[in-house]
């Protein structure tokens, strides 16, 4: 198994739970904000958003 396979494997993944990922990315963006102060909310919402914009790009959506 060649680095080709196992990024072709990866992509499968990706694509066939693009969904699944993103709505665990909001929950976990949810669960830090609970836990910190308000300010933070911001930058929590830009590395939540940053992550779902490549899974995105990695699934050609």
């Amino acid at each position: 198994m060649g680095i080709d396979d196992i990024t072709g494997k990866a992509k499968d993944l990706v694509n066939e739970h693009a969904d699944t990922v993103k709505d665990a990315v909001d929950k976990g963006a949810d669960a830090i904000k609970d836990k910190t102060p308000d300010q933070v909310d911001d930058v929590v919402d830009k590395v939540a958003d940053t992550i779902k914009n490549v899974v995105d790009k990695a699934t050609d959506k």
